[in-house]
C-alpha cells in the first residue's frame, strides 16, 4: 500500500539557563494547530523490535500541582478509552475505570459517591 499523505506533529521545548522547560508548544498542521502553548505533555512510542514502550514526559516549571493531578487523571481516563477501542476487553476496561474513579476520589478531584 502506497503512502498518499504524511502528517507531522511537532513539539518545541523552550528551556531556561538550567535546561528546565519554561514553555512548551506543539503544532499539528492537519489539525489546524500552530505553536499552541501547553504546560505538559506525555508521549509514548511502541518499539516493536524490543517490545517495549519508549516515553517522554515534560512539564513546565510553573505547572501547578493541582493541574498535574487533573492531567494524570484525564490521561488515565483517555488511556482507558483507547484500551477499550483497541482490545474490546470490557472486563479490564471496567477495572481500569474503577481505578480511575478511585484515583480521582483519593486526590479529591471529584466528589465521593
Amino acid at each position: 500500500m502506497a503512502i498518499k499523505h504524511t502528517s507531522e506533529i511537532t513539539f518545541k521545548v523552550h528551556l531556561d539557563e538550567n535546561k528546565i522547560p519554561e514553555m512548551l508548544q506543539w503544532s499539528a498542521q492537519d489539525g489546524g494547530i500552530s505553536a499552541e502553548e501547553t504546560k505538559a505533555f506525555m508521549i509514548s512510542v511502541w518499539d516493536s523490535k524490543k517490545k517495549e514502550t519508549l516515553k517522554m514526559d515534560l512539564w513546565t516549571k510553573d505547572m501547578p500541582v493541582d493541574e498535574m493531578k487533573h492531567f494524570f487523571y484525564q490521561t488515565l481516563l483517555s488511556m482507558t478509552d483507547t484500551f477499550q477501542r483497541a482490545t474490546n476487553d470490557d472486563k479490564m476496561t471496567a477495572t481500569m475505570r474503577d481505578f480511575c474513579e478511585y484515583f480521582a476520589e483519593k486526590l479529591d478531584l471529584i466528589e465521593k459517591k
